[in-house]
């Protein structure tokens, strides 16, 4: 058997990467937000879950408008975190034991306190004006200035993509927020820059990048006014103006001449609005000289209405995951490409109170069906901190007023009740019961709470009377680390989520040939109820996932001709399930299986 988009063999596409949300990983020195001595501190822990690469999300200098992504200088550790040293030290104990760092390039914008910026606010004709994209404003008929177009703000719809300097009458772009100005990537001297910054790190032990939104770097040159899809707002969505913009790809194969070729470096862009595969292919390809994979977001982006933002709800049905599955398996088996395996970051709520049953009646048994998912596909394993819990969103009581803390939850709240509060343009209670519903499902504070350690006092994540920058999920006294450890809930033929991570982790590894090399084919490719697939390797025969997608139990039926010689694993026990070899399977609920059929 030949798979073209499997052939090669590489370390990256082997490794299961663990993303670490810094500020609400591990306090170590007592002030409440997370730092890099916690990341050492849990090291351990990491390496006996399974974990190979640490991807930390930035720790450079920030004024922390959004959480670090507005960066005030690449080459130096923000204080909140700790000191270049720790980050050399942090690097030096994950090489004891045999890991690697990846750190989270942000170069589509800087901080609008980046010495570049000062300096590029300065004057119109300042040697760095250029080095972040400036326009003339257009007036009104009195005379007063208005932004260049129509382009709405990513993370607040409701406003300008473009922020006046009065000093030297101009606009800027800001794409995202007025504080995280966009570098303008047509300048060689910035692209220099950028690359100087990838050395840097690269030679200081890091083992490539994560790169946060690098499909915007690229902007249509004449910056036009966005389509009006939104005849009740001011600005309107200009993606189709700078989402994989006329360049990207120029700019991409560039940064791997100059600098991603000189090392054997992991990969990962951050490609958001992407889903055609010819358009994927163009950087992922294997020949491509771009990058090893990118993050595809349809699974992430499954529940959003179609044509609206993320801030919008969506019914979506169990035939959308297998479609979107299938789609990206085959792509990248077929078309010499690869793919990367998540449905849980930073950005993204909980996912078992996404796509699963976060009761507690069924928060573990979904939890282990998604780890059963994501350990038994084809891509290069993306594990979010807290997953391997089963971490849930937090609670509906919490307060979008005092209890969210995310910039772009902030700028939805305020934008909702301004059209629907009591005072509001549009006052309408409804409507703002929905965005307050609509925060508490989809919110990127869901997935920042402090990691939960402990059932003791902050949940281990700071000490005690210490206060954490983010309010902790009450549910720590019984989700936590610490209870999921516990050598005794095996013994008794129970797992934890986290034992079961860890299980399937292993499985995945010693089984590589299959689950990362090996073929995928849907099988019962119209159950409402039940997501199943096959996987094959050249060598390691061929296997069966079946995932009960929901709390009843019922009858599976499978294919004829396909016999399993032995289940070994399901999300209802510790050990290897007895369960009937052909025909009917009786799947309890949110059973996931594991089998081996030859």
């Amino acid at each position: 058997m030949s798979l073209s988009g499997t052939e090669q063999h590489r370390w990256w596409k082997e490794a299961i990467v663990y993303q670490v949300y810094p500020s609400s990983f591990k306090d170590e020195s007592g002030d409440g937000w997370g730092d890099v001595k916690g990341i050492t501190s849990k090291l351990d822990y990491l390496k006996d879950l399974g974990a190979d690469i640490i991807w930390v999300s930035p720790i450079f200098k920030s004024p922390q408008v959004d959480m670090g992504y507005d960066i005030a200088d690449y080459k130096a550790i923000d204080p909140l975190y700790g000191t270049l040293a720790d980050v050399d030290h942090l690097i030096a104990e994950l090489k004891k034991r045999d890991m690697k760092l990846m750190m989270d390039l942000v170069v589509n914008h800087t901080s609008n306190q980046h010495d570049w910026f000062l300096e590029s606010c300065k004057s119109l004709k300042n040697p760095k004006r250029d080095w972040y994209i400036w326009k003339k404003p257009r007036r009104d008929q009195n005379g007063n200035p208005g932004p260049p177009n129509n382009w709405s703000q990513i993370l607040g719809q409701a406003n300008s993509a473009w922020t006046y300097d009065k000093t030297t009458d101009e606009y800027y772009l800001a794409l995202f927020t007025p504080e995280q100005p966009d570098l303008n990537w047509e300048n060689p001297e910035v692209r220099a820059a950028v690359h100087d910054v990838m050395h840097f790190w690269l030679k200081r032990g890091a083992c490539g990048y994560r790169m946060d939104v690098i499909n915007l770097i690229s902007k249509v040159q004449s910056f036009p006014d966005a389509e009006v899809v939104y005849p009740d707002q001011k600005y309107q969505p200009g993606g189709l103006f700078y989402v994989n913009g006329p360049r990207m790809h120029d700019y991409l194969k560039e940064m791997h001449r100059h600098v991603l070729s000189k090392y054997d470096a992991i990969t990962v862009g951050e490609m958001p609005g992407v889903h055609d595969i010819d358009e994927v292919l163009r950087s992922v390809n294997s020949k491509a000289g771009e990058l090893n994979m990118i993050f595809i977001f349809d699974i992430v982006d499954v529940d959003n209405a179609p044509g609206q933002m993320r801030f919008s709800l969506h019914h979506w049905t169990l035939q959308d995951i297998r479609h979107i599955i299938n789609k990206w398996q085959r792509a990248m088996i077929e078309r010499d490409g690869w793919n990367t395996v998540f449905i849980e970051n930073h950005d993204n709520p909980r996912s078992v109170s996404r796509y699963a049953d976060d009761s507690d009646a069924f928060r573990e048994r979904s939890a282990k069906l998604l780890a059963v998912l994501q350990t038994t596909l084809s891509g290069t394993l993306y594990v979010y901190q807290g997953e391997e819990l089963g971490m849930r969103n937090v609670p509906k009581s919490w307060d979008p007023e005092t209890d969210y803390k995310d910039i772009e939850a902030i700028n939805f709240w305020k934008q909702s009740k301004a059209m629907y509060g009591p005072d509001g343009t549009h006052p309408n209670p409804s409507k703002l019961a929905e965005a307050r519903t609509i925060l508490q499902r989809k919110a990127r504070d869901h997935s920042r709470t402090p990691m939960q350690w402990t059932a003791g006092p902050n949940a281990g994540f700071c000490a005690e009377g210490v206060r954490p920058w983010m309010r902790i999920n009450e549910d720590y006294q019984t989700v936590n680390a610490e209870a999921q450890l516990q050598p005794q809930s095996k013994s008794s033929g129970k797992e934890s989520v986290w034992q079961f991570w860890q299980r399937c982790i292993a499985f995945r590894k010693k089984h590589q040939d299959v689950f990362i090399y090996g073929d995928f084919h849907i099988v019962d490719k119209d159950n409402e109820k039940v997501l199943a697939y096959t996987r094959t390797g050249e060598h390691g025969g061929t296997w069966i996932v079946v995932l009960n997608w929901g709390s009843e139990e019922g009858e599976w039926v499978l294919p004829d001709g396909l016999v399993v010689k032995e289940w070994v694993a399901s999300t209802n026990g510790a050990g290897q399930p007895v369960k009937d070899n052909k025909g009917k399977v009786w799947l309890g609920p949110w059973e996931g299986l594991l089998g081996r059929c030859g």
